[in-house]
């Protein structure tokens, strides 16, 4: 059994990847910066006879993030896998020469620098040959022509993409992987009815990433195959 930390995990594909864990029976830890939309989380899991704890935090504040490690080192939890999945998608990011700055910034606190962050927070509670799983996009590739959708969005992810490199090179003694994966256009409230994609669909990469006996690090997937970052 693996201990495992989701970050944005109250709904969509984050629900969907702590559902998928807890059904196999790691133990799961779903965090999210409100409290009653993670409650209402848990009452979903309870409802099919599932368990999993919670934890309060907002990857986009610096202090709430090192308050949330703490709570768990004073529990002596230690992790197995990390899987930074907390992501926004803002309707106003359209044009990336109109945004003022603003758009971007937030942007990227949020996806990019807020992982970067867990990573540095949680890293102690972590396993030697634990795994780091970054929910990056295929709007981040840098081989994929550029979609002109969300494209503060899409640097957020480039950006993410960068860092799990970094981060799979720096944590290579401890044999810890860094892997970032796509889990596709997805029927979630970021990407809409109209997607192709289950939230099933979207987050099995991960459940396959924190679960392989044996996995790479470094690497970027979808559907459980290498892709070009």
């Amino acid at each position: 059994m693996k201990c495992i930390l989701i970050t944005g995990a109250n709904k969509g594909i984050g629900f969907e990847i702590a559902r998928q864990l807890s059904k196999l029976g790691h133990r799961v830890i779903i965090s999210g910066r409100d409290n009653t939309r993670l409650n209402e989380a848990k009452q979903k899991f309870i409802e099919e006879n599932l368990t999993v704890e919670h934890l309060i935090m907002d990857v986009g504040d610096s202090h709430g993030i090192s308050a949330a490690a703490e709570v768990l080192r004073k529990k002596n939890i230690q992790l197995d896998v990390l899987i930074n999945n907390a992501a926004i998608l803002l309707k106003t990011d359209q044009h990336i020469l109109q945004d003022d700055g603003e758009i971007l910034q937030q942007t990227l606190n949020i996806n990019s620098i807020g992982p970067l962050r867990v990573c540095k927070a949680f890293l102690p509670l972590i396993a030697d040959r634990g795994r780091i799983i970054n929910i990056s996009s295929g709007g981040g590739s840098m081989t994929d022509p550029v979609g002109g959708w969300s494209p503060a969005y899409c640097v957020s992810k480039t950006f993410l993409n960068s860092i799990t490199r970094q981060l799979a090179y720096e944590l290579s003694s401890r044999q810890i992987s860094v892997n970032a994966m796509c889990p596709g256009w997805v029927k979630t409230d970021m990407g809409g009815r109209s997607a192709p994609r289950t939230v099933q669909q979207g987050a099995d990469t991960a459940v396959w990433l924190a679960t392989a006996e044996k996995i790479p690090t470094g690497k970027f997937f979808r559907d459980r195959k290498e892709i070009p970052w």
